[in-house]
This record gives structure tokens, sequence and C-alpha cells, in this order.
């Protein structure tokens, strides 16, 4: 379906966003470490959304969506894998408002738990986009529910890219403007909302996403020029296995220089170091920024770069099989 570019976010959403969460969200701490800095050749620094509330930058998004509903809404309902999910039923609790949210089966155990912990009701459905989507329609029309949907929306993607604001002036405040923002892509709201933030704000960075080898929708989508809507995802990364949204592929292709793709052991590895030199539980889908750093070294050498640590929320009794698993892989 062609997109209409009336419906598009601005720029402009992304500075209203910052003003409607204000207060209801952390400004998390942006660090960097010395022993990963050598070992990429650059300088990095790490934007902690897992400190953020609910654990992941998605709380931005869905408490701007909620500071932007109808008067009249009592329910609000959104299909999620987990961190939409959580994110949504936290700002929901917060404004008194009930909250259904649809889960694919395969959704990790901790976050059915953190969505079930703000007060939500969660239904399971199948693991496709396709099931996900016809049960959050059947709940719709039998509840009358606002749906606010994990990624292709407007005021989810103007909220995730207050992020990228925050990102500016804490490197601004250290006395440099990084060269390169990297962010992982899965729907597209993140990276869509930092592209819009960026070039209004500080348009010579380069902004950059990066995903999993076995989800490169978003990549083939931006190098082919052609939206690519579907997709099998074979990844650990289980944040970063939907397809790009429609409006955050109309605003990617005009805000963000390219898209790389990483390795399911690079994501392990990567997570592995933030865990043991910075020490921040980071989920897999969290890594694949500093996994794209150390696969692609020759795009980041001597760079100062900006890398979103998306969330930390994870089954944590599969961790070790996790890396055990990567550590017998070639």
């Amino acid at each position: 379906m062609p997109t209409d570019h009336n419906d598009l976010p601005t720029s402009a959403d992304v500075f209203t966003a910052a003003q409607n969460i204000s207060g209801r969200i952390h400004r998390t701490p942006l660090i960097s470490s010395g022993q990963i800095n050598r070992l990429s050749g650059a300088d990095l620094w790490f934007k902690c959304e897992q400190l953020q509330k609910v654990g992941a930058f998605k709380a931005r998004g869905a408490s701007n969506a909620l500071a932007l509903l109808p008067p009249a809404t009592q329910m609000v309902a959104t299909h999620s894998s987990g961190n939409h999910g959580a994110a949504l039923a936290w700002a929901a609790a917060e404004r008194g408002l009930a909250c259904t949210v649809v889960m694919p089966e395969t959704a990790p155990l901790a976050k059915r738990a953190a969505v079930a912990g703000y007060g939500a009701e969660i239904v399971i459905c199948g693991p496709s986009q396709a099931d996900r989507e016809s049960a959050l329609q059947k709940l719709v029309e039998q509840t009358g529910a606002h749906i606010v949907p994990p990624f292709d929306d407007r005021r989810i993607i103007a909220g995730q890219g207050t992020v990228a604001l925050e990102i500016v002036q804490q490197c601004r405040e250290q006395g440099f403007t990084p060269d390169i923002l990297v962010a992982p892509v899965g729907g597209g709201g993140l990276l869509a909302g930092i592209g819009l933030a960026v070039a209004a704000l500080a348009p010579d960075i380069i902004v950059m996403g990066a995903e999993p080898a076995g989800a490169d929708d978003a990549q083939r989508s931006l190098r082919g020029g052609t939206h690519v809507t579907t997709q099998k995802p074979d990844t650990i990364a289980d944040g970063l296995r939907t397809t790009l949204g429609r409006r955050n592929y109309a605003v990617i292709r005009r805000t963000v220089r390219d898209v790389v793709t990483v390795t399911e052991h690079g994501i392990v590895e990567a997570m592995r170091l933030l865990w043991t030199r910075t020490k921040q539980l980071v989920e897999p889908s969290a890594a694949v920024g500093l996994a794209a750093v150390l696969e692609h070294g020759a795009r980041f050498r001597n760079k100062n770069v900006a890398i979103v640590l998306t969330g930390g929320n994870m089954d944590l009794h599969r961790v070790a099989d996790l890396f055990n698993d990567r550590e017998e892989s070639p």
C-alpha cells in the first residue's frame, strides 16, 4: 500500500514527544568501556535503555502514544513479543486504563511475566506476524479497544526518537558529537525515530541500523529500494524478528545511511562483552549494535560511535545454554 506522507511522523513530532513523556521516563545513562574501545578500535558510547522503565526503550513510544489518545479511551490493546507489551501495560496502568496484549506462543516467559506484572491481560496466539494481527483484530472487534501498534505508528516512532535527543545532548555534555549512531532494527520504530531526530538536531551524524542476518528484511528493503514485507526470521534476538513497518520504511529510507547484518555468534559474543566488561545485563536484541561494530570494524574504526542498548528482558534460566551453544559453534 502506498504511504501517504501526510501520515508520516516528522522531526517536530519527536520534539513534541519529548515534552509529552518528560517526567514519566528515565534519562538513561550513556557509558563507555576502555576495554571494548581497545578491542573495537573505536570510541564507543552505550545508551543504556535496558535501565529504562520496563527495561526497554519501548516505554518512550508507549508513553507518548497514551499521551495522545482520544479522550474517551478506556482500553488499549496491542500485539507484542514482549517489550512493547510490557511498556503499554505499564503506561496504561499509570493512566488508569485497561490493557490487553496479544503475545506469540514463542515469547520469552520473562516477558510474559512482565506484561502480566503490570496488570495487563494476555492473549496467546501463533508465532507469525499474521497470527498476531488476526488475534488482535478479533480482540478489538469484541472489546472496542484502541490499538497502539508496536512500531508502525506515528506516535510510537516519535516517542522512540527521543532516545536520540538524549544521546546527542549527553555526547555534547562530554565535549563531542558522535560520528555514527547505531541502533538495532526489527519493526523499525526506534531506527525511524532516531533518523528523524538526528536529521533535525545533528544532520552530520551518520545513522545506521543493525539486524541479525537471519532477519535481514530491513537491509534488503533499504538496499533494494523495495519494502520487503515477509520473511521467516531465524535468530535468538526475539525482539528483532518482526518485519519493517510501512511508515518506518518510508522514514528510514530518507534518514538512515545503511543497515548492516550480524551473525548469531556475533550477537552472543557482543552480549558476553557487555555483561563482563560493562556489567550491563542486556538481552540478545540489545547486543546487535555492538556486534555490528565488531563484525564491520572498518566502517567504525577511529570514530565516535553511539550505540543504543535497547533492553534487558530475557529468560535468565536460558543464559547458560545460550552461551554454551554458541561456544560450540564454529
